[in-house]
C-alpha cells in the first residue's frame, strides 16, 4: 500500500478528482513556461493543467454516490505497520473531502481552479498541484500522522524546507522515502530513491531546471494540433523514451534507472536479452512507427451542475501497412449504438468478415517480414508463424457479408426481483448488418429449426415470434423479427419498433469496431424497484446507484493516425434536474 494512497489521492486532486489531462495553451504564461522548464523533454509520461481545472464546480457537479469512495474495506483489515495506517487514514479524509466542492478545496488548500502537472524523472515520478493555503496540506498531513502514529522527517535543500516520509524500512540496502514540498505556490510530491541524486531532486522540486526541457520543443503544441485536440488538456507515453530505456543501459535517464534497480535486485541480467545492439536498432525502428500514445480533449464543460467531458487517446502509427489492414476489418456501428440519448444500454461490435482474413493476412505478413536478430524479437516471430490467420477463413465463410452487430435496450420494467423472468415491460432491440442479412437469415435456419417455417417479407414488414422462440410465457415480450435495409433486427418494444425503421435507411459503412454505452441511473433504478416490490431489503450499495446519474460511453476505431480509443461522461448533480 505505502506510496500508493497518497499518490493516487493527490494525483487526483491535480487532475481535477476526474484524472483529466491537460494541455499547454497556444500563448503559455510565465509561470507555465517556468513549471515546464524542469520537465525533461525526454519524460517517458506527461500530463499537464495549462488551463485552471474548475476543481470546486466538478467536485459540486458529481452525483452524490459517486461522491463517496469505499473508505470501509480497510475497516476490517489488519494493519499494524504505522505507514499502513497513515496512508488508509490519508485515504478515507481525501474521501470525505471528497463529498463537497468547498470541503474539497478547503481540506487541500486549493483554490477554487487549479492547475496541475503529472511527469517522470527517468524512473521517478512527480506530481504538482497549485495550492493557495499550503497550511491545509500540513494540517492534513498532521491529522494522519496523529491518527496513525507515522511521523515525518523534516529537511531542507538549498534553504527549501520539505517533508519525507520513509517508505524503506531501517537497515534497508535500497532506501526510498516520500517527498512532499511546497515551493512558488506548487505542492509537489516525488520520491527520493537510492536512484536519485542531489541534482535529481532539486530538479524535482523546481530547483534546477531540465538542462533540455519540454519547454524547448514543440511536443505538446505538436500534440494538439497533430490530433485536434481542444487545448484543454494533453498527456501522453512515450515508447520511443521506454524503448531506449530497455535496450540500453544509459541511452536516457529512465535506462540509467532501470540499470540501477536491476544491480540493486542482484539480477544484472535481468535486461541482457534485450540491451544489445541489434535490440536497440530494431526496436527503435519498431517505435519510430508507433512513436506515442496520447490523450486530450475534444470537449469539455464544468458547471456546478453538470461536467461533461469528450476525450480520445490515440496510439500513433507511421505504419501505413497496418493502419490500412485495421482499417480494412472494421466494420459497421448503427447510430442508434453510437447515438445514446435515449438508452439504457448499447453496445456494437463492427467486423467486416470479408476483408477480416486479408487484413489478418496483411498484417502477420507485415511482423514477419523484417529478419530480426533480437533474440525476444526471433521469439516473437518464430510463435507468429506458427499461427497463419488463413486458418479463419474457415470458420467466418458462413457470415459472408458480415459487417456488424448491435444491440440496446431503451427501457425495461421489472415486475418483481424474485421472478426475472416476468419482465413488466422491455423495450429493446437487436441487429445484424450485411450486405444481404436475408442470406444470413436463411443459414441461421439451419441451425433453428423453430425458424424454418418463417419467410421474411422483402418489404420490410415485420414477422411475430411469439411462440416462435424459447421465451417463458409470463415474460411480456411479442418479439419482431424483420429484415430493414440492409439490416436484419430482432425487436420489441415502440421505441425499438421506430429506430427499426430509420435503420432501414442507414447504409452500412466501415465506420468503427467497438461503441458501447450505460445510463447508470436508468439501468439499476428498475432493479432497484423490483427488489422493493418483493418486499425485500435493497442493499446498500445498491440504493446508491439507483441516483448515480452519470452516463458514460467508450469506443474503438482507426484512422491514418492511428488506433482511436474514444469515450465521454456526464455527470450531475444530485440537484440538478435528469
Amino acid at each position: 500500500m505505502k506510496n500508493v494512497l497518497i499518490a493516487g489521492g493527490l494525483l487526483a486532486i491535480g487532475a481535477g478528482a476526474g484524472g483529466y489531462w491537460y494541455s499547454q495553451q497556444a500563448v503559455q504564461t510565465t509561470a507555465d513556461s517556468g513549471v515546464l522548464a524542469y520537465v525533461p523533454a525526454d519524460t517517458a509520461i506527461f500530463s499537464a493543467s495549462l488551463k485552471p481545472f474548475p476543481v470546486k464546480n466538478y467536485i459540486n457537479s458529481l452525483s452524490g454516490s459517486y461522491q463517496s469512495l469505499p473508505v470501509d474495506a480497510f475497516d476490517d483489515a489488519e494493519i499494524s505497520d504505522p505507514r499502513g495506517k497513515f496512508f488508509v487514514a490519508l485515504f478515507k479524509s481525501y474521501s470525505e473531502a471528497l463529498k463537497d466542492g468547498q470541503a474539497f478545496v478547503d481540506t487541500f488548500g486549493l483554490a477554487d481552479e487549479i492547475r496541475s502537472y503529472m511527469y517522470t524523472l527517468g524512473a521517478v515520478p512527480v506530481i504538482k498541484v497549485e495550492v493557495a493555503k499550503p497550511d491545509a496540506i500540513w494540517a492534513w498531513l498532521d491529522n494522519a500522522e496523529q491518527q496513525s502514529g507515522f511521523s515525518h522527517k523534516a529537511a531542507n535543500l538549498k534553504g527549501l524546507d520539505y517533508r519525507t516520509y520513509p517508505l524503506s524500512d531501517e537497515g534497508d540496502q535500497d532506501s526510498a522515502e516520500l517527498v512532499v514540498a511546497v515551493n512558488n505556490g506548487l505542492l509537489t510530491i516525488t520520491l527520493n530513491t537510492s536512484l536519485n541524486d542531489s541534482e535529481l531532486l532539486e530538479m524535482a522540486l523546481g530547483m534546477t531546471p531540465a538542462s533540455q526541457s519540454i519547454a524547448d520543443t514543440t511536443l505538446i503544441q505538436d500534440s494538439l494540433t497533430k490530433h485536434n485536440f481542444i487545448d484543454d488538456g494533453i498527456g501522453f507515453i512515450n515508447h520511443q523514451v521506454i524503448a531506449k530505456a530497455l535496450t540500453t543501459s544509459d541511452g536516457n535517464l529512465l535506462a540509467k534507472h532501470l540499470t540501477k534497480i536491476t544491480q540493486a535486485s542482484g539480477d544484472e541480467n535481468a535486461l541482457a536479452d534485450l540491451r544489445t545492439p541489434a535490440c536497440d536498432q530494431e526496436f527503435s525502428a519498431i517505435v519510430s512507427n508507433w512513436p506515442k500514445t496520447v490523450m486530450g480533449f475534444d470537449n469539455l464543460s464544468i458547471t456546478e451542475q453538470e461536467s461533461s467531458f469528450g476525450a480520445r487517446m490515440v496510439v500513433e502509427s507511421n505504419n501505413s501497412v497496418l493502419l490500412k489492414a485495421y482499417q480494412s476489418m472494421s466494420g459497421f456501428i448503427p447510430s442508434y449504438a453510437s447515438n445514446t440519448e435515449d438508452a439504457v444500454f448499447s453496445m456494437a461490435y463492427g467486423i467486416d468478415v470479408n476483408q477480416l482474413v486479408p487484413s489478418l493476412l496483411s498484417v502477420w505478413e507485415e511482423m514477419l517480414q523484417p529478419s530480426y536478430q533480437c533474440a525476444p524479437l526471433q521469439e516473437m516471430q518464430m510463435a507468429m508463424e506458427q499461427q497463419n490467420p488463413g486458418m479463419v477463413g474457415m470458420m467466418t465463410g458462413m457470415a459472408n457479408g458480415l459487417k456488424g452487430v448491435g444491440m440496446a435496450v431503451f427501457s425495461y420494467q421489472l415486475a418483481d426481483i424474485s421472478r426475472p423472468e416476468d419482465l413488466e415491460s422491455l423495450d429493446a432491440i437487436l441487429s445484424v448488418s450485411a450486405d444481404n442479412p436475408a442470406v444470413l437469415f436463411e443459414m441461421a435456419k439451419q441451425f433453428s429449426p423453430q425458424l424454418a417455417s418463417i419467410t421474411l417479407p422483402a418489404d420490410g414488414t415485420p414477422v411475430d415470434l411469439t411462440g416462435l422462440l424459447p421465451i417463458p410465457p409470463s415474460m411480456n415480450i411479442q418479439p419482431q423479427l424483420a429484415v430493414k435495409g440492409n439490416h436484419l433486427v430482432l425487436f420489441n418494444g415502440e421505441r425499438a419498433a421506430e429506430v427499426s425503421e430509420q435503420l432501414a435507411a442507414e447504409p452500412v459503412a466501415n465506420n468503427g469496431l467497438i461503441s458501447m454505452y450505460i445510463d447508470y441511473q436508468q439501468m439499476f433504478e428498475p432493479i432497484i424497484s423490483g427488489i422493493e416490490m418483493s418486499g425485500e431489503e435493497v442493499p446498500e450499495e445498491l440504493l446508491d446507484l439507483k441516483d448515480y446519474r452519470i452516463k458514460a460511453q467508450m469506443n474503438m476505431a482507426v484512422n491514418d493516425q492511428g488506433i482511436i480509443f474514444g469515450s465521454s461522461m456526464t455527470s450531475q448533480a444530485d440537484s440538478a434536474t435528469n
